[in-house]
């Protein structure tokens, strides 16, 4: 918060929690008690949340994992089969599929002149 400004001129985008933490210590501080200090500590928590994202990115690490875990215990019922794969997508074409597979196997000799 060097400052205030953010990269478009106007106040950054912390700088109403800066200002937050800034009014409870001038409210609260004193300067032979510390204890008033104690009281901004939400305040501050909240400063350091907008500035880094610690919070929000442990939020978010958990929830993947848990998504992750979920995903590993339940396996995806609808599933393409091989044969929904080689005909991609195509209903009613498994023929088309057995004769390009057989075609690839060496149904033919490949030379394309009849074997002469």
């Amino acid at each position: 918060m060097a400052s205030g400004y953010g990269l478009s001129g106007g106040p950054s985008r912390c700088f109403p929690f800066w200002q937050e933490v800034l009014a409870c210590y001038v409210v609260n501080g004193n300067a032979d008690d510390l204890s008033g200090a104690q009281k901004c500590l939400p305040a501050l928590e909240d400063y350091y949340e907008c500035l880094h994202h610690k919070k929000e990115a442990m939020r978010t690490r958990t929830l993947q994992q848990a998504y992750r875990k979920a995903e590993l215990a339940h396996p995806r019922d609808s599933a393409p089969r091989a044969g929904a794969i080689r005909n991609l997508g195509l209903l009613g074409k498994e023929e088309d599929s057995r004769a390009v597979l057989e075609a690839t196997r060496g149904g033919g000799n490949g030379s394309g002149n009849g074997g002469k």
